[in-house]
């Protein structure tokens, strides 16, 4: 691999109160996402992190010839990459738990939570917790009960979350604690909770939850201590700088992980830049009603907006449908949250000038929310105020034009398409694939489209969303041509909605997104061009180095000298 040349590290100069009041890099190209300029081979910034000019090399290294110098060769930079959508702290715990992702049936979920429990030398009686585990991938195609984990574990609890978040698979030790804790309400039946299905077999819970009925199984676990938490957002923090993230906009924190991150701010160890969005009608959101928005005066961390749900997932046959499932007559999803109470959040949020955010994948539930945001907006849905569709995955043709005029934002995650693709029509049929990942379709109404991942759901890695987003096709490169092909994106499409796109849709764009003078010097330097290489090696582009305010937050290793 190619070595990023340093005339003086920042580190040495930082440590020695010497540094240059301007740092300047040089590289084959830069691309900033600035239409103004669009590629350039320099870039300098000040000491704050802050953009002074981009332009031509030589004519840069005449204005500043004191620059403290980063030569970056052959190498490409572009932005910092934004995921719009993503869960820190769920990544940092994944990253703790047994990892059950592209496990092909379920002895190899048992073979992978075995070597799990030996490793981390599990106690007797402490939970055996996992995720990532997805019954599509299984010959069987079916979901999984308590019996196939009780075999191997029969007195220990063990609890697996779906691939998705959406569901969650115990086994009888586990929900015997359940009833234990509510010996009122036993968990066999015929009884639901609300927004939640317990899954049943002759009124016997079979081991899989579904939604907010996760939550009577999560009750009976133990809860993460102050130093669980901040090992799961260190790992976390270092997952993200690896994969060349600068920034993502976190779905769904409570105000104690809001503490955390402030705590890390604090110490200079947030290593990313991150949007928080408050977890629904919580302390958190109560908090930016009476306070306002949240900034961190080192300009890495901020709350101004708040994520809510409507409906499930569609893996787990969550979402809320207009019509019945393809695969399941007579069930058309879940609404998790009540629409008239779903309603008065959205009122509340407005009433605090908070950005509302909203999960809704099926297009009964995109549906809800847009009726939603068209009543609660009213005259005002022509103001600034970037309300988001999380998702947006299912919308009916009839529907997908409403988001322009309601100023309303389309959030997506490209490697949702090619995860869901191999089972989608068969869960939706033919005709409602016409709104399944229809980004194309939003883009030309006139919608604004940012790009994420949803991680841990999928990989944090933005550059697998950058070769989904291109080629809608798996990384073996099938389907030939790519799934529903016309609503693939170009490259350049692809990186704004990682970029510009992204800063767009939390307010940053003034901030970040771009390179250019004033901007925050955020960005990653690539060992190939993502707007040039044949798009199938998108996925694999070298991620040489991860810059925020203009310093290294990660670096590849190099190659070891002859």
């Amino acid at each position: 691999m190619r070595r990023i040349t340093w005339i003086a590290t920042l580190c040495c100069l930082a440590a020695t109160a010497q540094a240059a009041d301007v740092h300047l890099l040089t590289a084959a190209r830069i691309h900033t996402s600035d239409p103004a300029q669009p590629q350039v081979q320099a870039m300098a910034w000040d000491a704050s992190g802050r953009v002074l000019a981009v332009g031509d090399a030589k004519a840069l290294l005449a204005r500043y010839p004191d620059a403290e110098r980063v030569d970056a060769g052959t190498a490409t930079v572009v932005p910092g990459l934004i995921d719009a959508h993503g869960h820190l702290m769920g990544l940092g715990y994944a990253l703790m738990q047994a990892d059950l992702f592209g496990a092909g049936d379920k002895a190899e979920v048992i073979t992978r939570l075995k070597a799990f429990e030996e490793k981390e030398r599990l106690p007797d009686g402490a939970w055996l917790i996992g995720n990532g585990w997805d019954q599509n991938d299984w010959p069987e195609k079916t979901f999984p009960t308590a019996a196939d984990l009780d075999a191997a574990f029969p007195d220990r609890p063990v609890w697996l979350e779906r691939v998705d978040g959406h569901a969650g698979w115990a086994n009888s030790a586990a929900m015997k604690l359940v009833d234990q804790a509510a010996p009122d309400r036993p968990l066999a039946g015929d009884w639901q909770p609300d927004g939640g299905r317990i899954l049943r077999e002759d009124d016997k819970a079979t081991g899989v939850f579904v939604d907010e009925a996760m939550n009577l199984v999560r009750a009976q676990m133990p809860q993460p201590d102050d130093a669980y938490r901040a090992q799961a957002l260190a790992r976390a923090l270092a997952t993200a700088a690896r994969d060349g993230l600068t920034g993502v906009h976190d779905m769904g924190v409570s105000r104690e992980e809001l503490a955390l991150y402030k705590r890390f701010a604090d110490d200079g160890k947030l290593t990313l830049r991150i949007d928080a969005y408050a977890n629904g009608d919580s302390d958190a959101l109560a908090d930016l009603c009476a306070n306002g928005a949240y900034r961190h005066p080192g300009g890495r961390l901020e709350m101004r907006g708040v994520k809510l749900y409507i409906d499930g997932a569609l893996g787990s046959r969550g979402a809320a449908l207009l019509g019945d499932y393809s695969d399941e007559a007579g069930n058309r999803g879940l609404l998790v949250t009540d629409p008239a109470t779903y309603e008065g959040i959205v009122r509340k949020a407005k009433d605090c000038d908070v950005q509302v955010a909203t999960h809704a994948i099926g297009d009964r539930g995109n549906r809800i929310v847009l009726d939603t945001y068209e009543r609660v907006l009213g005259d005002d849905a022509k103001a600034d105020h970037r309300w988001r569709v999380e998702h947006a995955q299912i919308v009916s043709r009839e529907d997908i034009p409403r988001f322009a005029p309601l100023g309303v934002i389309a959030s997506m995650q490209p490697t949702h398409a090619t995860s869901d693709m191999p089972w989608a029509e068969e869960r939706l049929g033919k005709e409602r694939l016409f709104g399944a990942y229809a980004w194309q379709r939003f883009l030309h109404s006139g919608a604004h489209l940012a790009l994420g991942s949803d991680f841990p759901v999928e990989s944090p890695d933005p550059r697998l969303g950058l070769y989904a987003a291109v080629t809608r096709q798996d990384r073996d490169g099938h389907p030939p041509g790519g799934w529903l092909s016309d609503q693939r994106l170009s490259a350049a499409e692809a990186l704004r909605g990682f970029t510009s796109d992204a800063a767009y849709a939390g307010f940053d764009e003034e901030q970040v997104g771009k390179l250019a003078p004033g901007m925050r010097a955020d960005f990653v330097i690539l060992g190939g061009d993502p707007l040039s290489v044949p798009v199938a090696q998108l996925d694999d582009l070298q991620i040489e180095s991860t810059w925020v305010d203009g310093k290294p937050v990660y670096e590849a290793d190099k190659p070891a000298k002859p």
